[in-house]
């Protein structure tokens, strides 16, 4: 039958079921179809800690948000317009999410007295009136896909299984989306299993078929493709694209790359990716601990490779002597921090920005370290760039802290032209570079660029280039041991100078108007929560700017006359104030701290509320 078609500007969606219903696969497919499609949108999985959960209960619960649109949008959305829910669990842990009116699709064949008890529900909730106020679509999900599948090879568990592609297919006419995409995708996947591969296309096709001839369903919903930059273009997710980053970093600088790891979450995948590439020149060593994953990537940059460690906050605690070795021995090396929430453990699946200070101070001594954070998945392609620019120009350690929101989501990400690509190409020590009062000539390790006070990068066996390393402090130029305490004093001094002195971009300011008086300032993820939250402000008529830093060591040399500006100082953080407490030692500026430890990123419409009420203060 002939159904409307009406158009929409936006529209979020959240599929939820326990963690064995793939609800994270159907999102990841409802996705890049979206993508595929020209939408822009940005992404928020969710996923349990549990590693299996009891099936149906709350902590088993298994999330997938997507925000698309057909205009430039900033964050995986506020609330839902659309829930799938897949039991009882998945109902009753988001419903608190939903906005009065949304629509919620859910799968009644699970919702059993016994899976209504295991959560707490006294009631159907689908029958008590609690839920009169959403736009409720009682779907079998489960007994239809069974009874598409009652012809195929498959058992029943195995039909049931193929709910969450029913559901796909259903959401994909529901919205619009195409189809052969999907078909391809589990072509691929299910190539090898031929019985499994004809069930799931069914089981799509079916949900496909369902939707178009339901009275369920009586309006089809469509968002047009969004006005993008020419280009090429694909879904990517921040872990995505930082294993790209620092495989594009590693060919400009002409280094074979060695990653030493040990797997902890969200960090894993980047391990898993560029595990793929061993064409590029990438080698990648899965470690027994964190301290021997660091321990060969240390050992990597002194050979003359590209050194990368990849972990999260718990892991960094273990690497820490390592990286202040680094410091000491002044060789690159990049240590990417896939922040999540502590302290220890802590909420391992969800996301925190609370190892700045941790990057900042947490080794012993004074072994300063240059710092960098991006601002959006996309945005980790060229800040593991950035950060190997840094460390084999200057010869140090750097900190990435990405964070579980940017490794998990994803946004439309357009290729960049290779030819585009800088070029960070290193060159080493070849030969002796000091002469002595007698005309002799010697290599000293520790003698210094006089623009960037890096020191030389020798690689081991280079004929008359021996030198001598180690975590004992070295004299200046020889690189003698030395315990002298003037050596040690000027030692300290260059070290810290080396990073004071990198060149980083000025601190870019977005003030429409150029008459605000309150500043909102952030860093890492929090970029898009605020600018979305700076444009509901505006919408409003009230000027607030926006500025976000990149560099958090060293700051932007612009820092202080940016801040110098604004009436009011706004800092987001999921953290208790750790930027903010940088911002008020250094620049002495009385910064308005606004925090959060959710394991969630911020809502925009929340960020509005407090910019308003210190717009209105001021």
């Amino acid at each position: 039958m002939s159904k409307q078609v009406v158009q929409l500007s936006r529209v979020i969606i959240r599929f939820a079921g326990d963690s064995g219903d793939g609800m994270q696969l159907t999102g990841d497919q409802f996705t890049s179809r979206t993508a595929a499609f020209g939408n822009d949108l940005s992404t928020l999985p969710d996923f349990p800690a549990e590693i299996r959960a009891p099936t149906g209960t709350l902590p088993g619960v298994s999330a997938f948000q997507l925000h698309f649109a057909d205009h430039d949008i900033m964050t995986p959305g506020d609330a839902p317009n659309v829930l799938v829910a897949m039991n009882p669990a998945a109902l009753k842990a988001n419903i608190k999410d939903l906005p009065r009116g949304a629509d919620i699709i859910v799968d009644t064949d699970e919702f059993t007295t016994r899976n209504l008890t295991k959560v707490g529900y006294a009631q159907n909730p689908l029958d008590d009136g609690s839920l009169d106020s959403f736009a409720i679509h009682r779907i079998p999900l489960t007994s239809l896909t069974v009874e598409a599948l009652k012809a195929s090879a498959v058992s029943k568990k195995d039909a049931e299984r193929a709910k969450n592609m029913f559901a796909l297919g259903l959401l994909s006419w529901l919205y619009a989306r195409p189809t052969e995409g999907t078909i391809t995708f589990l072509n691929q996947k299910f190539a090898k299993k031929p019985d499994i591969l004809a069930a799931n296309i069914a089981a799509f096709e079916a949900g496909w078929s369902f939707g178009e001839t339901t009275e369920d369903f009586s309006v089809q919903y469509e968002v047009k493709p969004a006005p993008m930059k020419p280009g090429q273009y694909r879904n990517m997710s921040g872990n995505l694209a930082l294993s790209y980053g620092l495989i594009a970093a590693a060919q400009s600088a002409k280094l074979p790359l060695y990653l030493g790891s040990y797997p902890i979450t969200p960090a894993s995948d980047i391990l898993h990716e560029l595990s793929k590439h061993k064409r590029f020149g990438i080698m990648t060593f899965q470690a027994e601990d964190e301290i021997a994953g660091i321990g060969a990537a240390l050992g990597a940059s002194y050979g003359g490779m590209l050194g990368v460690t990849t972990t999260s906050g718990p892991g960094v605690a273990l690497k820490s002597e390592t990286i202040g070795l680094a410091v000491a021995l002044e060789l690159p090396l990049v240590i990417v921090d896939v922040q999540r929430g502590g302290p220890s453990t802590g909420l391992p699946t969800k996301t925190e920005q609370s190892d700045l200070l941790q990057a900042m101070f947490g080794r012993n001594g004074e072994s300063p370290v240059p710092i960098i954070a991006p601002r959006s998945p996309g945005d980790c392609f060229d800040a593991a760039i950035e950060a190997v620019r840094i460390a084999t120009k200057y010869r140090t350690p750097v900190f990435l802290l990405s964070d579980g929101y940017l490794a998990n989501g994803s946004e439309p990400w357009r290729i960049p032209d290779v030819g585009s690509l800088p070029d960070i190409s290193v060159a080493f020590a070849s030969e002796h570079n000091h002469t002595n009062e007698d005309g002799s000539t010697e290599f000293w390790p520790f003698q210094r660029d006089p623009d960037t006070l890096a020191r030389p990068w020798a690689v081991p066996g280079t004929a008359g280039l021996e030198h001598r390393i180690g975590g004992i402090e070295k004299a200046n130029g020889t690189g003698n041991i030395s315990y002298d305490a003037d050596n040690h004093d000027l030692m300290t001094r260059l070290r810290q100078g080396k990073i004071d002195g990198i060149d980083v971009a000025d601190l870019e300011v977005e003030d429409p108007t150029g008459d605000a008086k309150v500043l909102v300032l952030g860093w890492g993820s929090t970029y898009g929560p605020i600018g979305a939250a700076a444009r509901l402000v505006r919408a409003d008529g009230i000027p607030v700017a926006q500025a976000h830093f990149r560099h958090l060591n060293p700051f932007p040399a612009n820092t202080a006359e940016v801040l110098r500006r604004y009436d009011k100082v706004i800092i987001p953080e999921m953290n208790l104030g750790q930027l903010a407490l940088l911002v008020r030692g250094r620049y002495l500026v009385d910064a308005i701290s606004y925090n959060q430890v959710r394991g969630l990123p911020f809502k925009a419409d929340e960020l509005a509320g407090v910019i308003k009420g210190v717009v209105g203060n001021v």
